[in-house]
């Protein structure tokens, strides 16, 4: 996976300078970032706070824990169900 170059903490530094009203194209010039970058961070994290984002971050881990959990119990019960529909 492609690593971060900003930190919550920075994301949250810029968006705050847009709400300011410092104009789009002239932060994602001056920090580097491309304006899809810009306003795909605005979608995802327009209006949190840095513990809004803490915990957001949690869930998707989680998430992302549970669903290959699952993945691998449904894969196990299939070759259950498979071995067990067979005639000996």
């Amino acid at each position: 996976m492609k690593t971060l170059r900003f930190t919550d903490s920075q994301i949250l530094q810029i968006l705050k300078q847009a709400e300011a009203g410092s104009p789009a194209p002239d932060l994602c010039r001056e920090h580097g970032i491309s304006t899809a970058t810009f306003y795909k961070w605005r979608s995802k994290f327009g209006g949190m706070d840095a513990s809004l984002m803490t915990r957001m971050k949690e869930l998707e881990d989680e998430n992302r824990r549970l669903k290959k959990m699952y993945a691998e119990e449904r894969l196990k019960a299939d070759i259950v169900t498979e071995a067990l529909t067979k005639k000996w």
